[in-house]
């Protein structure tokens, strides 16, 4: 076979030359660059279904179509969870939801590869589709047969000190039930990849992932060659917000297309395809019993929660976990009592969203403590202030909290707002509400369990005084690159503008786990501090030879190394770097960083420990219109305790940014289905807010320094979401006096209550009952759980 089979495209440049190299034109005519060649991929059609048959003929007959694929070609299961991987690139024995990859073909262009997608005929065999918790619960039907507790991913059930015993010292106990409605990510940017398998066998894949050292193992492992064999390189990501964290089917097919075709392959999926990739927020019911005394501090807590988890595991293992982790590193809960349950069910599987498994589980408490204060006679405010978690402590379920700036972002949020002044006091229609959260700074362990480091930085040095700075993170929008070259800079005494950044690429970076779980600017931050700190010494060493003055005496800035008590004793700071290379030769250091061991001894424990803890604190205006439902937000106060802000600007940004999400969740987005069918699977429908719906905020940073985080820094782009969506519907009871308590807020729902209200009765969310195992009881300073 030569060339002209297989290969299209112009012929190298310089073929005169090539041909007097080979004697011949022949040889450097056949000579062509590979064209790139395109990628579609055949979706289901039913939510659940049997496959009975899948047929490529047509397809591979159409002119222009290079290869198709279908379930024998890609069928070794996969799953971001080591314990939970039950996803193949292409379905196998069944779909269990409308989108997921059938089929998917390589054409020379978009245009023939859609039509080639019309060609492929598939046969099933229709089954009942499972559409909602209630359903999974009691349907007779298993989407995965194989599950041990029938349509139930995980159940949890976690017992800490005695809740029979707090319930019993209560004064007050209430019970609330509540719902928080899916939604999805809507990044600007679509997932795409290219996929190149070069003739000596090693596959390069340009993804856009938040996750590339976690599709660099999974690729290994569908496609059967050697993980030294795969290279993923991410591409600055436009975009992610957790829906980019899993690896995707499309990246596995684009390997095996261009494996077979000798072709970089392409494939972008269409904003509709993105709908049904999903893996966005988790439609959660949740059943809370708490118990007060009078001065509103909680004696002891149930919280019961339901997740519908779609039709794969994805992150599934450790988003039931997280509805009920942090709770108690906001209040002193002295005994508490978690139960949660993941239901599978024919829709887009959900993961990671903006806050991971937190902000449904945070809407339910806030709101409930805003009822009990009202019920006890408490100011909200002052309530809360009575039970904070104390910085340095252990909370009932293991969670070791150091820095806490939480009652100051009470206190900030509380004094701008002119909460004294308006709580209670406004006029008819508009009211102000309050809530607070915290979230982790980075998972204390990593999705698959090993002693190895989290993240990694590899510096060298070149005679310049240029840094090259190598790291697996990858810059979602977050501003990583920035916060990178910052922190090397800042230890080297050098401008960030000095520095040139390799990131994001399995052959030339070190690792990093990925942008996740808030975890980078401390990781990676941490990483590159200690790699720079070992060059740093190199040249201190060399420096203070030349200058005649201790290290210790010594100083980095402003691109020269200099005495301190001398400043005119310098050395400019490539001056230095050659030094050292003379000295000791090539100049280079490597720095990592894993967390340390923070996981209580019981089972499920690895779920929420973190090095550090970020807190905020929310307070709402809105105006509502009684006579349309329509709810209007004035204005936002958030505070944030993010530890030291690196880029102050930047943390304000993603502060903002949590709390534009937030607003989106609150008042319009839903991820709901009809027949199986993304009822709104495209921008014109989904509707987010604009900045003609998005009001005036007013941020502050609270800069606690934790010994931890990079300079004292912790977390800034996740947890200010959480905060927004119970103050805002705590500012609506104060409002119109009417309870919401599911999410989203739409005029309808507002119009009922207020019908209801005028008839003595309210909205109601209904949860559905479960035999929840029998729990693991643990409390702090036991060594292992008790049975």
């Amino acid at each position: 076979m030569n060339h002209n089979d297989t290969l299209i495209g112009k012929p190298l440049p310089k073929v005169d030359g090539l041909a007097k190299c080979f004697g011949t034109t022949k040889f450097a005519d056949d000579l062509f660059l590979p064209r790139m060649v395109y990628g579609k991929i055949l979706r289901a059609i039913h939510p659940h279904a049997r496959i009975l048959r899948v047929d490529t003929g047509k397809a591979l007959a159409r002119p222009g179509v290079l290869a198709a694929i279908t379930r024998s070609d890609l069928s070794i299961k996969y799953g971001i969870m080591p314990t939970s991987q039950d996803e193949t690139a292409l379905a196998v024995d069944k779909v269990r939801h409308v989108g997921e990859a059938v089929a998917a073909v390589a054409a020379l262009d978009e245009e023939t590869a859609e039509a080639a997608l019309e060609d492929i005929e598939v046969d099933y065999e229709v089954l009942p589709p499972i559409m909602s918790i209630e359903e999974a619960l009691t349907a007779q039907v298993r989407i995965h047969e194989e599950s041990k507790w029938g349509n139930a991913q995980k159940e949890v059930a976690l017992e800490f000190g005695d809740p029979t015993a707090g319930f019993a010292q209560a004064d007050y106990v209430r019970e609330d039930s509540f719902f928080y409605e899916g939604s999805t990510h809507l990044p600007m940017e679509q997932h795409a990849v290219v996929a190149d398998f070069s003739p000596d066998g090693k596959l390069t894949i340009w993804s856009s992932t938040q996750t590339p050292h976690y599709v660099h193992r999974a690729l290994a492992k569908v496609l059967e060659i050697p993980m030294s064999h795969v290279r993923v390189i991410a591409p600055p990501v436009g975009g992610g917000f957790g829906g980019k964290s899993d690896p995707f089917p499309h990246e596995f097919c684009a390997a095996k297309l261009a494996m077979l075709t000798g072709r970089p392959v392409k494939i972008t999926l269409t904003r509709e395809e993105v709908f049904y990739c999903h893996r966005g927020r988790h439609p959660v019911k949740m059943w809370v019993k708490t118990g007060f005394r009078k001065d509103g501090a909680i004696t002891a807590m149930h919280f019961r929660s339901f997740l519908d988890g779609g039709a794969y595991s994805s992150y599934g293992l450790a988003s039931t976990y997280y509805t009920g982790a942090l709770q108690t590193t906001t209040y002193q809960i002295p005994h508490y009592k978690f139960e949660g349950v993941r239901l599978f069910t024919n829709k887009p599987p959900c993961g990671p969203k903006r806050g991971h498994g937190t902000p449904q589980p945070r809407y339910a408490l806030e709101v409930q403590l805003d009822k009990a204060a009202e019920a006890l006679g408490l100011d909200p405010i002052e309530m809360r202030l009575g039970m904070l978690t104390p910085a340095n402590s252990e909370t009932i379920n293991g969670l070791k909290v150091t820095t806490s700036g939480l009652r100051e972002c009470i206190e900030k949020v509380r004094d701008r707002s002119g909460w004294s002044e308006k709580f209670h006091q406004l006029p008819p229609g508009r009211g102000i509400g309050f809530a607070l959260s915290c979230y982790i700074t980075g998972a204390g362990l990593p999705i698959y369990w090993n002693d190895m480091p989290h993240s990694s930085v590899q510096l060298k040095l070149d005679r310049s005084g240029g840094v090259a700075v190598f790291c697996g993170a990858i810059d979602i929008g977050q501003g990583s690159d920035s916060v990178l070259a910052t922190v090397v800079a800042e230890e080297l005494g050098i401008d960030p503008a000095d520095i040139r950044l390799v990131t994001a690429d399995t052959d030339l970076t070190p690792v990093d786990l990925g942008s996740y779980s808030s975890r980078v600017t401390l990781m990676m931050g941490n990483a590159a501090i200690e790699a720079a700190q070992k060059v740093r010494s190199l040249l201190f060493t060399v420096a203070a030879e030349r200058l005649g003055c201790p290290e210790q005496d010594l100083s980095a800035r402003g691109r020269k190394i200099f005495s301190r008590t001398d400043p005119e004793r310098a050395l400019s700071f490539a001056e230095a770097v050659q030094l050292a290379e003379t000295h000791f030769g090539m100049l280079g250091a490597v720095g990592s960083y894993k967390p340390p061991k923070l996981a209580a001894p019981y089972k499920g424990s690895g779920v929420g420990p973190s090095p550090a803890y970020s807190f905020s604190a929310c307070i709402a205006e809105v105006e509502c219109d009684p006579t349309t439902g329509l709810v209007n937000p004035v204005k936002i106060w958030i505070a944030h305790d993010c530890g030291r802000a690196i880029n102050p600007l930047l943390a304000l940004g993603q502060v903002e940014g949590s709390v534009y999400m937030a607003l989106g969740e609150v008042f319009m987005e839903e991820q709901v289905f009809r027949r199986g069918l993304h009822k709104i699977p495209s921008l014109l429908e989904y509707k987010s807010p604009t900045t003609l719906e998005v009001p005036e905020i007013e941020t502050i940073l609270v800069e606690s320094l934790d010994s931890r985080g990079p300079y004292g820094a912790k977390e800034a782009g996740q947890g200010p979401l959480l905060p927004v969506p119970p103050a805002i519907a705590n500012a609506v009871y104060d409002a119109l006096g009417v309870r919401i308590d599911e999410i989203p807020i739409t005029p309808d729902k507002v119009l009922k209550a207020l019908v209801l209200k005028e008839r003595g009765d309210s909205l109601r969310v209904s949860v559905p009952q479960f035999a929840f195992p029998a729990p693991i009881r643990w409390q702090p300073g036991e060594k292992e759980k008790r049975p």
